[in-house]
């Protein structure tokens, strides 16, 4: 085995590292940019596949800025998150068991701040 396995991230680390880049700075980054935001090793190209994931995701939207794009996030973190969420459980057709496991597994701080929201009180 080689020591370039080793060095391997997961995808998810580092789409989370390009979201928080692209949060931190603020307004749309080509992806030079977010590498030298990152101050990584990363090869520009492996960051332009990251953030073409997450456009084909819907995580961010991008606009022409020279001869390639410039990428915005479509929401903050929690938003991210909260899509996610949804995602997995439009994957499953036997929702009300899905819902069921979810909140039986909540925290009981949670529970009681789903039950709240449930019932129209503030975030």
């Amino acid at each position: 085995m080689s020591d370039t396995g080793a060095e391997r991230r997961p995808a998810g680390e580092l789409e989370s590292s390009v979201l928080a880049a692209l949060w931190t700075a603020g307004k749309p980054l080509t992806p030079g940019q977010v590498q030298q935001a990152l101050g990584t090793s990363l090869a520009r190209t492996t960051i332009t596949t990251i953030l073409s994931r997450l456009y084909e995701k819907g995580s961010v939207t991008r606009r022409r800025s020279g001869r390639g794009y410039a990428y915005t996030p479509t929401a903050d973190a929690a938003g991210l998150t909260a899509r996610r969420m949804h995602s997995e459980l439009e994957k499953d057709e036997d929702r009300s068991t899905v819902l069921a496991r979810f909140v039986s597994q909540l925290r009981d701080e949670d529970e009681q701040l789903l039950r709240s929201l449930l019932e129209g009180g503030a975030e």
